[in-house]
């Protein structure tokens, strides 16, 4: 019984190993060696186990989106590919989608997941990139020696070796210096590093995730971040959606968001089905953008949930919040916008517009900035209008339109 249940675990992947057979030579051939076979057990053909599995794997998925029962079918499937490769590789992970769309969740959740499966032993270590500069953040990831710089008093650990045994997760990692990239990719690939001011190297083991709103590959045309880091890094790449691409999931995530307020405080708090059905049409609209996605989300819940009088969430608390959150878009966007004008133009030629040029030439210049090329640029700018033309020319029209304002290419992309 106990060889039946070590070929079933093992066949499972629950076991990190193969099933071998071995068998002697035969009688008349004592000279030469037995011989060995791979053991391949089709456990299709056990439907009671086969159902005990899928339940496992159905429970995996639930627990990487924190028990929300999500609707939107392509995120489930993104969820569920991210189940099966999370617990089958040891190879780093890239999370790429925009700012709160929730990678630093998702990274605790894929290790709170292996190290429940015994696939790590040790601790979960987080850092924001974007926070690291200088020294700092060579001391900071690989460590330092005492004396190795000025107020370097006792010797530092660094961030890798703290997680050895474990998972690293480096948010936002295309804010990371070269000189830090070169170090972090040579700890990738062999597992070694120089803390700051020694010449004795460090040895640490660890999972790597890492998540960027930004997109790598144009960083690395522009000479900001590594290609052969890049290049390992991405093997497994998976983009989170933004909130208001899965507007189906917004209730869920209302729902999750409001027991996890009675969790924190011990208030029960709902909505009456008016204020709900209002809610949950502006969510769901045009006219929420949901700047910084599921943080804006989690901030506008826990608002309506403390001033719910006698715990339930009125249609004038839904009003008063559907009202901050478009003032503060709004603000937000004309504040966006007035900086990329400035940088781009200086403060005198973009205080010389007028407000529709404005509106206009930051939506555009956005555009620009995260594409790959004018052509690229153009592309996006005058879809439906190109779709009319026998001879679409988006670059050079793109190019002009950028001219009437004195700016070229080359300015968006230093």
């Amino acid at each position: 019984m106990t060889q039946i249940c070590e070929f079933i675990l093992t066949e499972s992947r629950h076991f990190p190993a193969k099933l071998l057979q071995t068998s002697p030579p035969d009688r008349e051939e004592t000279r030469y060696r037995g011989q060995y076979q791979i053991i391949d057990l089709d456990l299709s053909k056990y439907d009671r186990l086969a159902m005990r599995f899928q339940q496992e794997i159905s429970d995996d998925i639930s627990f990487l989106k924190s028990g929300i029962q999500t609707r939107n079918e392509p995120f489930n499937a993104l969820i569920e590919r991210i189940e099966h490769v999370a617990l089958r590789t040891t190879h780093p992970i890239l999370l790429t989608g925009p700012t709160g769309a929730g990678k630093s969740r998702l990274a605790r959740q894929i290790f709170e997941l292996k190290k429940s499966r015994r696939r790590l032993t040790g601790n979960f270590i987080e850092v924001n990139c974007a926070t690291l500069r200088g020294d700092t953040a060579m001391s900071t990831l690989f460590g330092h020696k005492k004396g190795a710089f000025t107020g370097a008093s006792e010797a530092r650990e660094g961030l890798l070796r703290s997680a050895h045994g474990g998972m690293l997760f480096l948010d936002e990692i295309g804010e990371l210096g070269l000189d830090e990239q070169a170090m972090l990719l040579r700890a990738i690939e062999e597992k070694k590093f120089l803390p700051l001011g020694s010449d004795r190297e460090q040895g640490s083991d660890f999972q790597l995730i890492c998540g960027s709103n930004r997109d790598l590959p144009a960083a690395v045309a522009q000479g900001r971040f590594r290609d052969d880091l890049l290049a390992r890094i991405n093997l497994w790449t998976f983009d989170l959606p933004s909130l208001k691409d899965r507007p189906e999931d917004i209730e869920p995530n209302i729902q999750y968001e409001l027991s996890r307020y009675e969790n924190t405080t011990g208030n029960h708090v709902s909505f009456n089905k008016e204020a709900k059905e209002r809610f949950l049409s502006f969510a769901s609209s045009r006219q929420a953008v949901w700047k910084a996605n599921f943080r804006d989300l989690i901030g506008s819940v826990t608002r309506m949930a403390t001033l719910a009088p006698g715990g339930r969430i009125t249609v004038q608390i839904v009003e008063d919040e559907i009202k901050r959150l478009t003032e503060f878009w709004q603000d937000r966007h004309e504040d966006q916008d007035t900086g990329l004008l400035t940088a781009v133009l200086g403060r005198e030629i973009a205080d010389s517009l007028d407000e529709f040029d404005k509106a206009q030439l930051a939506a555009v210049l956005r555009i620009c900035q995260k594409s790959k090329s004018l052509s690229d640029a153009g592309r996006q700018l005058f879809a439906v209008s190109r779709q009319k033309r026998t001879q679409a020319n988006d670059a050079d029209r793109l190019r002009k339109y950028l001219v009437r304002f004195g700016i070229t290419w080359n300015d968006l992309h230093q």
